[in-house]
């Protein structure tokens, strides 16, 4: 099997539904990843430990979700120099307002790239877009997304002005 080249973190088994989103995506673009649950607060020995060695285990980007004002994304970042992406996720009474700020609201020196609340698809589409810049496979399979996109929404424009011309 290929070593991962991004590693996905969630902070409870809760997240999984969002978080299969980044994998489905990675999956399809032929991008090696790992998944696992390592919560910052509940297993934060394990969540150091993860982010201390994904460099030594071939991990170049990593994406952690978590919800309410858990701050995964942000001690994964505090133990690593590799690019983080963080996910907030919708959960609590504040619906994941909670999560995106803990998650984007980083020190300086400490940088989270943070994308919508529940965004773990564009996370993913992220992390491709960081390994393609030296992988060019990686770049033609996000190129040829893309294109199938643009052709997508390309023919259901088409179709819409057949009924309202």
């Amino acid at each position: 099997m290929t070593k991962p080249l991004v590693g996905i973190l969630m902070g409870s088994d809760s997240d999984r539904p969002v978080m299969e989103k980044a994998a489905e995506v990675l999956r399809a673009m032929g991008v090696p990843f790992e998944m696992d649950i390592s919560s910052a607060h509940r297993l934060p020995d394990k969540t150091a430990e993860y982010a201390k060695t994904a460099r030594g285990r071939g991990i170049e980007v990593l994406i952690a979700g978590a919800g309410m004002a858990a701050h995964l994304a942000g001690v994964v970042a505090a133990h690593t120099t590799l690019p983080v992406i963080g996910v907030p996720l919708k959960s609590g009474a504040l619906n994941g307002v909670d999560a995106l700020y803990s998650t984007v609201q980083m020190p300086p020196g400490i940088p989270v790239a943070t994308v919508a609340i529940d965004g773990a698809k564009n996370a993913a589409y992220l992390a491709c877009s960081i390994l393609s810049i030296k992988n060019q496979d990686i770049a033609a399979r996000l190129e040829a997304a893309r294109e199938k996109t643009r052709q997508e929404l390309t023919n259901k424009s088409r179709e819409l002005r057949k009924v309202f011309p």
